[in-house]
């Protein structure tokens, strides 16, 4: 019994509640950069190399020559698929880009949030030396 409270308390707490939203905003929000990455950029980048599919670009490590990757899988060729990793590697660029500039942005309004209270003004009236001197002078003058 003591075990199951103890984990309840622990999943209730707020920090794990916080990386629970955290990572399914993640999820969803790699979906869109691979939707960004996959229908928007790579067609623009293989449109400026040539027409090259960087999906498709791959090597057989075996005998048999294929004309794209999903002829080669469907045969059953080993193969070295770099036009894929090239295309997760742009993913990963522009995912921790994206991330960069919204920490950067939420970084900036916490920064304004913590502006220094403006100092108290100095008390009017004369200061500690100025009514030392006066009495003194007081003081002489008897």
């Amino acid at each position: 019994m003591g075990f199951i409270k103890e984990f309840k308390e622990f999943a209730m707490k707020g920090n794990v509640m916080d990386m629970a939203v955290g990572v399914i905003i993640g999820g969803a929000f790699g979906k869109i950069i691979s939707s960004l990455v996959d229908d928007v950029l790579m067609p623009v980048i293989g449109k400026l190399t040539g027409g090259v599919s960087f999906v498709d670009l791959f090597v057989t490590l075996g005998d048999g020559n294929y004309k794209t990757l999903a002829a080669a899988k469907e045969a059953g060729a080993a193969v070295f698929a770099y036009g894929q990793f090239i295309q997760n590697i742009v993913d990963f660029l522009i995912v921790a880009f994206c991330i960069f500039l919204m920490l950067k942005g939420i970084n900036k309004m916490n920064r304004k949030k913590e502006e220094p209270a403006p100092e108290p003004e100095a008390p009017k009236g004369p200061t500690q030396e100025e009514l030392l001197a006066e009495i003194r002078d007081l003081l002489k003058n008897k």
